[in-house]
């Protein structure tokens, strides 16, 4: 297995930073195109995207913390994941 990067939506600066290790939460959408999984960082500091894969990991290392416009990417590496 490999490490899988994932992008996290965090809307205020310095909840995170990077190589902090985090946990995460799964929540699951059914939706009519299947299921979908997004994933939280404790406590509630930065949201995923909906992804069909679901994660084997629910803790990771923060690799980096991008600002953009209003918002931060937060991007965590997950040890032990596919990234297919």
């Amino acid at each position: 297995m490999a490490d899988r990067d994932m992008d996290f939506r965090m809307e205020r600066p310095g909840l995170v930073e990077e190589g902090q290790h985090v946990t995460m939460t799964e929540s699951i959408l059914k939706t009519l195109s299947g299921t979908m999984y997004y994933y939280t960082i404790n406590d509630a500091v930065a949201m995923s995207n909906n992804t069909p894969k679901k994660l084997q990991h629910l803790e990771g290392t923060v690799k980096s913390v991008v600002e953009e416009e209003s918002v931060y990417t937060v991007t965590v590496t997950i040890s032990g994941e596919s990234e297919e």
